[in-house]
């Protein structure tokens, strides 16, 4: 059984009130992805690591890519998604990604996540992420109960929750 509906089609792109954009995340965007992830590693790995394993101190460009390829075809497949944030239409750099799961923990239909470069934190963009991202689920999602992890929950409460249990 799918965590979607079956004719649910997901969104190609969310135009933020900064002028900067989501959309799918591609393979091909492992030449932008992979100094903005990076650059933000130990960040990002005190954030996913313990969760997720990643990023990893040794990620390649060429493993980023193969990781890129794997996101691409779980959108394809509705299995989850990974939206690529950009600062315009151009696309010569990414700025950040925002990440809808299917549930892994018990208590929530969808698990959403999102993270900025460094040199973004705390900054209009990252604020203004911080709000369109459950407005966007809200309105646009197929999703009765999301867990907004990092934000409602932290990541140490998220590891700590119960598996869920496939039915």
């Amino acid at each position: 059984m799918s965590w979607l509906p079956e004719d649910w089609q997901h969104p190609t792109r969310l135009d933020l009130e900064t002028g900067h954009h989501l959309r799918p995340i591609r393979e091909s965007d492992a030449e932008v992805d992979y100094p903005a992830v990076m650059g933000s590693r130990e960040r990002l790995w005190e954030r996913y690591g313990e969760a997720w394993g990643w990023p990893p101190a040794t990620m390649t460009l060429e493993q980023d890519r193969e990781d890129l390829a794997h996101h691409e075809r779980e959108i394809e497949a509705h299995e989850s998604f990974n939206y690529a944030l950009f600062g315009d239409e151009a696309e010569p750099e990414l700025l950040g990604c925002v990440y809808i799961d299917p549930p892994a923990k018990e208590g929530a239909d969808a698990e959403i996540s999102w993270w900025v470069v460094d040199e973004l934190v705390g900054s209009e963009v990252e604020e203004t992420l911080d709000e369109a991202v459950p407005t966007w689920v809200e309105a646009v999602w197929p999703f009765d109960n999301p867990r907004y992890v990092g934000k409602d929950i932290s990541w140490k409460e998220w590891v700590a929750l119960p598996d869920r249990r496939m039915t």
